[in-house]
């Protein structure tokens, strides 16, 4: 490997298999930077379930899930097939990644620094998760010569956000490191001018992300809407596709369903719609389905929900609005913006080639306040 290059270990959600298809964000942007790694050099293994399709070396952790109820299992018998790894080979990474939401907490039992991102909202993560949770910070010694920590406030772990939105809910962990907003491969999402009269709603179906509202928003605008997306195999998430969705599904409906589109579908999609719309009823940490959007040249009409506003800026690539009725009312004006100006704000701030170079100086920010931790 050429010189500084690193070894890391992805840690994936537990219950899924990870590949190009995953609806979910956190899989999707960690394919994103492990492959932006290995072609800088470094050398990666993801530890995901079984049939999951990475760049690097896969450690597979078991059968992914067929239910939700099935999470606690899965969960452990992930986490314990990487701790088995990791007591066998304690030499082989430099340090974690953890994407997975929940490995973090196995940290004092790993031989080497764990940065954790959080992708959820604050509210998602059980507030016991955070205790002891905080290591030797370099910056904070400076701030302070005078003060010593106890021995058992040291740790390995360290944390960062994908959005400022969400890194203000999480002032108060001192191990809180740096946000590193989320990224797309632009080139895989050409732009086009070439827009259709139809609306789309694209990701994982469930009660929170709210298709239901974007289908409220179509039909007071008077325009067809296509909901593409995943529908989980979990029984709620079921249940509320059921409840909420089938109905607007019968002939001669102007709502489309398309189930768990490929990457080709999902892309022409993005490249005909007249716009995007994002009705998620949680405050959302990032929006890769924004950025592939705008990358598209096709504008967002998104509720202000969490970092939303961050990722579409208000009247330039889309519109940031509080109500359906304003919603709507939007959606009247997004022939008025440009194509090109989606584009360059992808760009300028969401490429995967930044989103990689931030984490590479991550991680030597962690390697390095690790080192000098253990000194």
């Amino acid at each position: 490997m050429p010189p500084n290059s690193l070894y890391i270990l992805y840690v994936a959600y537990p219950l899924l298999s990870v590949n190009e298809q995953s609806a979910g964000g956190a899989e999707q942007m960690l394919l994103t930077v492990e492959r932006e790694m290995i072609a800088r050099g470094h050398r990666t293994t993801v530890a995901a379930a079984n049939g999951s399709r990475v760049c690097g070396e896969l450690l597979a952790t078991g059968e992914p899930a067929r239910t939700h109820d099935d999470y606690e299992r899965r969960e452990n018998e992930h986490n314990a097939r990487i701790l088995d790894y990791l007591r066998r080979h304690p030499g082989d990474f430099d340090l974690i990644h953890d994407n997975s939401g929940s490995f973090f907490r196995h940290a004092a039992e790993c031989p080497l620094p764990v940065l954790a991102t959080l992708h959820l909202p604050r509210a998602f993560y059980r507030v016991d998760w955070f205790v002891n949770t905080v290591p030797v910070r370099v910056q904070r010694m400076a701030a302070n010569p005078g003060h010593q920590e106890s021995a058992d406030a040291l740790s390995n772990l360290y944390f960062n956000c994908v959005s400022q939105s969400q890194a203000q809910t999480f002032t108060d962990l001192a191990s809180m490191i740096g946000v590193v907003q989320n990224g797309i491969v632009a080139e895989q999402f050409p732009v086009t001018r070439d827009k259709q009269n139809y609306l789309l709603w694209l990701g994982r179906i469930c009660e929170e992300k709210a298709p239901h509202l974007a289908i409220a928003a179509a039909q007071r605008a008077g325009l067809p809407l296509v909901l593409a997306g995943q529908i989980y195999p979990f029984s709620y998430h079921r249940a509320y596709f059921e409840r909420e969705i089938q109905p607007h599904l019968t002939n001669g409906s102007r709502v489309r369903f398309i189930d768990t589109p490929s990457c080709s579908k999902k892309q022409t999609l993005l490249q005909h719609a007249r716009a995007l719309l994002l009705t998620s009823t949680v405050e959302e940490t990032s929006s890769l389905v924004a950025m592939e959007a705008m990358a598209c040249g096709t504008p967002v009409v998104a509720f202000r929900r969490g970092a939303f506003p961050e990722v579409v800026a208000d009247g330039e690539t889309g519109f940031i609005v509080d109500a359906i009725e304003e919603m709507v009312s939007a959606l009247a004006a997004v022939g008025s913006l440009s194509p090109e100006k989606c584009r360059q704000r992808v760009q300028r701030h969401f490429s995967a080639s930044r989103m990689a170079q931030d984490y590479y100086e991550l991680y030597r920010r962690v390697l390095t306040s690790a080192k000098e931790s253990a000194a």
